[in-house]
């Protein structure tokens, strides 16, 4: 296997290295974080905590665990940022990034029409100077985390 950045930062947050927007949740297999190289904010991403490329790599905990989550993060996406509803997509094609990772993208209630559906990939992997700040990522984390939907306690 080729190097996976995922893993890579998968090892940042069990090593206590990450910020704020990169480790917002950590439940039993995943972890939820703000995608780094976005220019919508609220873009999560639950990421799988061991290596795996394929969503039939799951385990039955696994898959049940993401269910969960991908509805929790829409709920608190939607209260948080004000989004009409989330896109849910998985590919895990990127090379840096050959690991199963679940974008939650919230849809904006303006955007643009060539943004809607799958065209809302166009807002990542943006220059560095249209990215979400991490000011403003580590805001959003901190909201998420405090959101009924999401706060274990």
């Amino acid at each position: 296997m080729t190097a996976c950045r995922t893993c890579e930062l998968t090892r940042r947050r069990d090593e206590g290295q990450a910020p704020v927007w990169d480790c917002i949740i950590r439940a039993d297999g995943w972890d939820l974080v703000h995608a780094y190289d976005t220019s919508l904010p609220g873009w999560m991403v639950l990421v799988l905590r061991r290596h795996a490329d394929s969503v039939a790599a799951l385990t039955e905990a696994e898959a049940i665990e993401l269910g969960g989550l991908v509805r929790a993060v829409s709920v608190a996406l939607e209260h948080v940022t004000g989004c009409l509803k989330t896109y849910v997509v998985q590919f895990a094609e990127h090379p840096l990034h050959p690991h199963v990772h679940v974008h939650v993208i919230p849809r904006p209630a303006r955007l643009a029409a060539a943004e809607l559906g799958p065209g809302i990939f166009a807002r990542l992997g943006v220059p560095e100077a249209e990215r979400v700040s991490e000011q403003q990522m580590s805001r959003i984390a901190e909201a998420l985390r405090d959101h009924d939907a999401l706060a274990r306690g």
